[in-house]
């Protein structure tokens, strides 16, 4: 018999629609930090390097003072593209070296997309040749084998809309062509929705590679302005297409129950993309997520309480 996992849930600077490490359309990093303890979480992301403090120290008096740990870091990469591979790992220092000193376990590997991921502008063709996937899926081995070693943190790859890595096809020939021994899946619900792909299906049938979640919802209306439009990510997600539970897809109790007979303990982080929003705009959805989560009636699921 299967020991259920433990689904640990938290949230990330996403759901208070931040993508970029400043910008004054964002939430600032103390209010992010109160209102994501307020709304019960205890444990979140690092988000953007250079959003949150990134001396080690002064996070950690941060973290403490607003009872909140540290999940993972992230990461993006472009190892298709040739010389590479030294801008990628600088990012990994850093962002390593953070997330390790403050207690996190994971990198969560983004492939930047191949558009422009604030205006939407084509950088590159959105197909690999045969030899840029080669080299996205060795770079990601070493770029996981050299984490593990050197920091001692597991590998999530993060599929992404706009990316090449972004249908659940890529998805299946990404998990094909990695070894899990240094890169598995962090699987966001919502990417996976976006290119109306199969989340249950992708848990079941590659069950050893789901590492690490993220938690959203996308609206199926605007999925259907996203593909008659072609919609940028950056226009889809000021359009409201990724959108609060339970409003849209896919749902959140089978998935969680799914999860839960995986036999490990997991990494659930909500990440509702709201960049960007009007500061007053997270705290509400955060809450009521909070409260649909801890109400799904899977005793799998720990999520903290809310804090004054």
């Amino acid at each position: 018999m299967v020991t259920p996992s433990t689904i640990k849930i938290g949230s990330a600077p996403d759901s208070w629609g931040v993508w970029f490490p400043s910008d004054p359309d964002q939430t600032p990093a103390d209010r992010f930090l109160a209102e994501v303890a307020a709304s019960g979480y205890d444990w979140i992301e690092i988000g953007p390097y250079g959003y949150l403090p990134t001396d080690p120290h002064e996070l950690a008096d941060q973290l403490e003072k607003h009872g909140l740990r540290v999940s993972a870091g992230t990461v993006f990469e472009h190892l298709h593209r040739p010389g590479s591979w030294d801008d990628v790992w600088k990012q990994v220092t850093d962002v390593a070296a953070l997330t390790k000193a403050v207690g996190g376990g994971h990198i969560i590997v983004i492939p930047e997309p191949w558009r422009d991921h604030k205006t939407g502008n084509p950088l590159e063709s959105p197909e690999l040749a045969p030899e840029q996937w080669r080299s996205l899926t060795e770079g990601m081995n070493e770029l996981g084998r050299r984490i593990l070693d050197e920091y001692g943190l597991a590998v999530q790859f993060h599929s992404h809309a706009d990316s090449h890595v972004g249908y659940q096809r890529d998805i299946e020939r990404f998990l094909s062509d990695t070894d899990p021994r240094h890169v598995n899946l962090c699987l966001d619900t919502g990417h996976v929705s976006y290119y109306r792909g199969d989340n249950l299906d992708l848990i079941r049938r590659y069950p050893e590679r789901i590492g690490y979640l993220h938690l959203k919802q996308v609206d199926p209306a605007v999925l259907d302005q996203v593909e008659a439009e072609d919609l940028t990510f950056p226009e889809a997600v000021k359009r409201g297409v990724m959108i609060e539970p339970p409003r849209g897809v896919p749902e959140m109790e089978p998935l969680l129950a799914a999860v839960a007979e995986l036999g490990r303990d997991i990494y659930a982080i909500v990440e509702q993309d709201l960049y960007p929003c009007h500061p007053d705009t997270p705290l509400p959805i955060a809450q009521r997520t909070h409260t649909y989560l801890g109400g799904c009636g899977n005793s799998a699921v720990e999520i903290g309480r809310p804090r004054s």
